[in-house]
């Protein structure tokens, strides 16, 4: 029997008992998983606004997000009784008035690690995405712009009861660890987890300052069942890569750590720790049973390893419906499995702010 998520669930059962929903709005940073088409709108190679991506997003319309349809971050702001998309602060289609219940800071291909860490040969491989803290920089000048619009009090109010998601670190791992010359010499894969976890606690601690007391820090997923890692494990029958997957393990117990002791030392804060690990490594070694054909490759272009500009309407090797397969690129998943990995998200750590 296939799985089929139900997004709405909880606020379905919500309306039902006449509750309301206590998130104001949806608050996003990170990468390509929740990149809401930020990239769009700077210099980088790193994009996706064009087909076939978005073709069963609304009016298939390619919008920069990396999938065919919607994110996560899309299906929980719906769930949370607001709206069905959450756009990027980046795009001029969009001003202040549409950031009021949700906004996306996100940016494809960044990490934990920003360009104040990195030498310039490593800068210029991240492509000229925008850096974490560069996304706070923003979310700094979008508070200002919030309280010249509705005033300070109820912008305050807004902004202290927005929910804040955080999903970030497989391309410091991916495309930084285990690629970038000389950087897993510099530190053994512990010393980077602490390093990365160091980061992450700067970051939350500093959304807290500004306001922020609604957080979800995301995990990582399977990365070495993606189906990039997956074709250069061909000598192996393109079979997970098993020490990529014990890392993302090792580095969800640490995070799930800092948010235990971030909740014990910062008044107010309401952390949690949400891990799309479990559910997606569910769905890959079991894709008939969430109704999927196929988990190894994906349905664009060949399915091996392609994504942004290598994935476009001209490959012929792009699959007709999306919905059998588990990702959408070599890298990212179908709008289907999104809008599971958010059921989850919500049922089984998001569902406390409703």
């Amino acid at each position: 029997m296939a799985y089929k998520a139900i997004p709405l669930l909880l606020l379905h059962l919500l309306q039902i008992l006449g509750i309301q929903a206590k998130v104001s709005s949806i608050i996003v940073f990170g990468d390509s998983s929740v990149d809401s088409g930020n990239n769009n709108h700077i210099s980088t190679i790193l994009k996706s606004n064009f087909e076939p991506y978005g073709r069963d997003f609304f009016g298939s319309k390619p919008t920069g997000r990396f999938s065919n349809g919607r994110i996560p971050t899309d299906f929980i702001s719906e769930a949370f009784g607001l709206q069905p998309i959450i756009p990027a602060y980046l795009d001029p289609v969009y001003n202040i008035s549409d950031f009021t219940s949700g906004v996306c800071f996100a940016s494809a291909g960044t990490g934990r690690l920003t360009s104040r860490d990195l030498t310039l040969i490593t800068q210029l491989y991240l492509q000229s995405v925008i850096p974490l803290w560069k996304e706070l920089e923003y979310y700094k000048e979008y508070q200002k712009q919030l309280q010249d619009f509705l005033g300070d009090e109820e912008a305050n109010n807004v902004l202290s009861e927005a929910l804040y998601l955080i999903s970030i670190g497989t391309n410091d791992f991916l495309e930084n660890y285990y690629i970038v010359p000389g950087r897993s010499s510099d530190y053994t894969v512990e010393e980077y987890q602490n390093f990365l976890a160091g980061i992450a606690r700067d970051f939350v601690t500093g959304l807290y300052q500004l306001g922020a007391r609604k957080i979800s820090l995301t995990g990582l997923p399977p990365m070495g069942c993606l189906p990039l890692e997956r074709t250069t494990n061909l000598i192996f029958g393109s079979d997970c890569i098993e020490e990529y997957n014990n890392v993302a393990q090792d580095f969800n117990e640490k995070l799930k750590g800092l948010v235990e002791k971030l909740n014990k030392e910062l008044a107010l804060i309401h952390l949690v720790f949400s891990n799309p690990y479990d559910i997606l490594l569910q769905i890959i070694q079991n894709p008939h049973f969430f109704g999927f054909d196929k988990a190894a490759i994906a349905c664009c272009a060949t399915g091996l390893f392609e994504m942004g500009y290598m994935c476009d309407k001209f490959n012929p090797f792009t699959c007709t419906d999306a919905n059998k397969y588990v990702f959408w690129d070599s890298f990212h998943p179908t709008e289907k499995t999104n809008g599971i990995v958010a059921d989850y998200t919500i049922k089984n750590s998001l569902g406390v702010f409703l």
